[in-house]
């Protein structure tokens, strides 16, 4: 027998349930926010990943060059297909462009717990907009989105953080924007590795104030309210023209803060600088969500791009978004108890007695399917006593039988298959008996 390759997952008919129950939660929810769904090609053009993120995005794809010698891959993330589709048709979209999309990404990496190698992702972006009420649209979906399959403000939290300040605060210690990404990145990293090591990367751009840095940084990671992140800001960025960018910032994060609350949302986020998500595309507010304990890998994360879609060729546009992985979001609800049980089952299982009874039974059946009920019957089918067990293995909730006596005066027997009450029905009349019986 052939297996499956390392990383992907084959979904038989139970696992595929519980996934189509994460697309539908992620859908609904979507549309109740006025998102409209968009798709694009699995395979795309090696170079659109290299625009954005640089040549060692390389290693990370599933690429190769096609027959027709063109350097493709398969998709690792959605947000580049995206910013490839709108900038070719800006001017023509009204704005903001509120798009969402359900589909499957590869990533060519070590597989682990909460990461696997093909998963599937919910992304929810907001484009044209460039104030922090896009970003107060993108949390309140990924909080609803979250609550709608029964996790509470107990379960998870939005950790809110903002790559602006940070960069504000890093210009004011004498840093280049090359430098600036290059700590960002240690930054993000800070709490996965040893001490000594976030230094030692620290040094090549900070030297002997590496160490004063990394205390700077503990003392980021600490606030927790906005009072707090003002009192720091307000004293360690001096320099003029920084400065105004920074009251600035602060009014936007009034802005954010209060949207967010007055949406009802105080008890599902907090701020928490420590997250500056490594991507360097992202440009302001950023946010990743993770569970209370801490057991496990983010569930869900985004940020403001504001540069990525001029970056791909099109027009300046500003944009953010996130998205949210089925892999660590399944365990998660799987660990929580809230993965429904789905039972794949007809509501309608016929019991056909004799070759007489077929054509009067197959009439039936496709009216009923037509009137969208799922019915199953036996394709070949046996002694009557042992169609009537299968269709009480079936897990249907009726048994509609049609034997000679009933074909013969023109009825159905339908039998309860929960109490065995029977009723024979005239057959012109079972459609109207069944919806009025549901």
């Amino acid at each position: 027998m052939f297996e499956r390759l390392p990383g992907f997952r084959d979904f038989y008919p139970e696992e595929c349930a519980v996934r189509n129950h994460l697309f539908r939660q992620w859908r609904a929810g979507a549309r109740r926010f006025g998102f409209s769904e968009y798709d694009a090609p699995a395979l795309e053009s090696l170079d659109l990943y290299r625009a954005k993120s640089g040549d060692e995005i390389v290693a990370q794809l599933f690429g190769f060059t096609d027959r027709g010698g063109r350097d493709v891959a398969l998709r690792p993330e959605m947000t580049p297909s995206l910013a490839r589709l709108v900038g070719a048709r800006a001017s023509a979209l009204p704005k903001p462009v509120k798009w969402f999309s359900i589909g499957e990404q590869f990533r060519y990496e070590r597989q682990q717990r909460g990461r696997l190698r093909s998963f599937y992702q919910f992304n929810a972006d907001i484009l044209g907009e460039p104030g922090p009420e896009a970003e107060i649209e993108l949390i309140a979906l990924l909080v609803q989105t979250l609550t709608g399959f029964g996790l509470t403000a107990e379960d998870f939290v939005v950790r809110l953080s903002d790559r602006d300040l940070w960069v504000d605060y890093l210009r004011g210690v004498g840093l280049d924007d090359t430098a600036i990404g290059a700590v960002l990145t240690v930054v993000d990293k800070i709490g996965r590795e040893p001490e000594a090591k976030t230094l030692e990367r620290l040094q090549p751009h900070l030297g002997e104030a590496a160490g004063d840095f990394f205390g700077k940084i503990s003392i980021l990671r600490d606030i927790d309210s906005f009072e707090a992140l003002e009192r720091f800001f307000r004293a360690h960025v001096t320099d003029d023209a920084v400065r105004t960018d920074l009251e600035s910032r602060l009014a936007q994060w009034k802005t954010l803060l209060s949207g967010l609350e007055a949406m009802g949302l105080g008890d599902f986020f907090r701020i928490d600088l420590s997250i500056v998500r490594g991507l360097a595309y992202y440009t302001g507010f950023v946010f990743e969500v993770f569970d209370r304990e801490g057991r496990f890998r983010a569930l869900a994360g985004g940020g403001r791009y504001d540069h990525l879609v001029e970056k791909l060729g099109g027009p300046s546009l500003p944009a953010t978004g996130f998205a949210v992985g089925d892999v660590t979001l399944w365990e998660f609800l799987q660990d929580r108890k809230l993965l429904p049980r789905y039972v794949e089952a007809p509501e309608l299982f016929v019991v056909i007695g004799g070759e007489e009874a077929r054509t009067a039974a197959f009439r039936d059946i496709r009216a009923l399917r037509e009137a969208g009920y799922r019915v199953e019957y036996p394709l070949k089918p046996p002694a009557f006593g042992k169609q009537f067990k299968q269709a009480a293995a079936s897990g249907a909730r009726a048994a509609l039988i049609y034997g000679s006596d009933e074909v013969a005066k023109g009825t159905v027997k339908v039998r309860n298959l929960n109490d065995r009450s029977e009723e024979e029905v005239p057959a012109e009349q079972l459609l109207r008996y069944l919806a009025e019986s549901a």
